[in-house]
C-alpha cells in the first residue's frame, strides 16, 4: 500500500515530535511565523471569496474549498503550527520528548504563529486589500470579527475542541501518505469539514479578528460599517483576547492533545 499504517504513522510522528523539540529557537520561531502567514492567507482568501455571497451555505462551502490549502502549505513546507503541534503528546507518551521540550515548542510556535498571522492582518487592513467591492470586504471582515468576539466562552471552548480534533486528524492523515497527492488530500478534507461547520481555530482567529480590529482603525472602513448598520460594540481587543482567543486556544489544545493521546494508546503504545 502507498501509505503508512496507523501504527507506523504513530511511530513516525513520535520521532517527528522529538525532532520538533530539538529545533534551534530561531528556526522554530521563523517556521512558526511562516505557518501563521499560511493560515492567515487561508483566512484572507476565504473572506475575499465569500464576502458578497448572501447564501450562508454557499459561502461556507466556498470557504471550505479554499481554506484547507493553508494547512497543506504548512505541512509540505515543514512549517510549525501550534494546533498541529498539540499532537506532540504522542512523542511525550512514547518517551521520545520531555514535557519541558514540548511546552517550549508550543510557546515559541504559538508566538511565531501570532506574529505571522497578525502581520498579515496589518498588511490586508492598511495595504488596501480590503478595498474590494467598494470597501464591502472591510465591512464583512469587521462584521465577522465582531461575531467571533461576541461568542460565549463556553461555546468557544467546545467549537475549539471540535475544530482541532479535525485539524490534527488532517495532520495524521496527511502524514500517513507517501506521495504528494495523498498528503494534500489527507490534510484537505478534515479541515474543509471544520471550516464549513464554522468551528473555531485560534491561529486563524489571530488573523480574522485583528483584521477586523485594524480595519476599524481606517476611517473610511469604519464609516462604511456605520452606514451599513453593523454593530461593532463587541469588537474590542479585550473581547478578542478573553472571550475568543483564550477559550478557543484551550479548546484547540484539549481537542488536539486528546486525539493524540487516543491515537497513541490505540496504535503507538507497544513501541513505548
Amino acid at each position: 500500500m502507498n501509505l503508512y499504517t496507523p501504527a507506523e504513522c504513530a511511530a513516525n510522528y513520535a520521532a517527528a515530535g522529538r525532532n520538533k523539540t530539538q529545533l534551534p529557537l530561531v528556526k522554530m520561531f521563523l517556521l512558526a511565523v511562516l505557518a501563521g502567514f499560511f493560515i492567515a492567507m487561508g483566512g484572507a482568501v476565504t473572506n475575499t471569496a465569500a464576502h458578497t455571497i448572501a447564501n450562508v451555505g454557499a459561502a461556507r462551502i466556498v470557504c471550505g474549498l479554499l481554506f484547507p490549502f493553508g494547512l497543506a502549505m504548512v505541512i509540505l513546507t515543514g512549517s510549525e503550527l501550534f494546533t498541529g503541534n498539540t499532537l506532540m503528546v504522542i512523542s511525550l507518551l512514547d518517551r521520545q520528548a520531555t514535557a519541558g521540550g514540548m511546552l517550549k515548542n508550543w510557546c515559541v510556535v504559538y508566538l511565531g504563529n501570532a506574529v505571522g498571522a497578525m502581520l498579515t492582518a496589518v498588511g490586508c487592513a492598511f495595504g488596501g486589500q480590503l478595498n474590494y467591492s467598494g470597501g464591502q470586504l472591510a465591512v464583512f471582515t469587521m462584521k465577522l470579527a465582531a461575531g467571533k468576539c461576541a461568542l460565549p466562552a463556553g461555546n468557544a471552548v467546545i467549537l475549539g475542541i471540535l475544530c482541532n480534533l479535525l485539524v490534527t486528524a488532517g495532520v495524521l492523515l496527511s502524514l500517513s501518505a507517501r506521495d504528494l497527492m495523498g498528503r494534500v488530500v489527507g490534510a484537505y478534507l478534515p479541515v474543509a469539514f471544520f471550516v464549513i461547520c464554522g468551528f473555531e481555530h485560534c491561529i486563524a482567529n489571530l488573523f480574522y479578528i485583528p483584521a477586523g480590529l485594524f480595519a476599524g482603525m481606517v476611517p473610511a472602513y469604519a464609516s462604511l460599517a456605520a452606514e451599513a448598520g453593523v454593530d461593532l460594540t463587541a469588537l474590542t481587543w479585550g473581547n478578542f483576547l478573553l472571550r475568543n482567543l483564550l477559550p478557543v486556544t484551550v479548546g484547540n489544545s484539549l481537542g488536539g492533545a486528546g486525539l493524540g493521546c487516543l491515537f497513541w494508546y490505540c496504535h503507538g503504545r507497544r513501541s513505548a
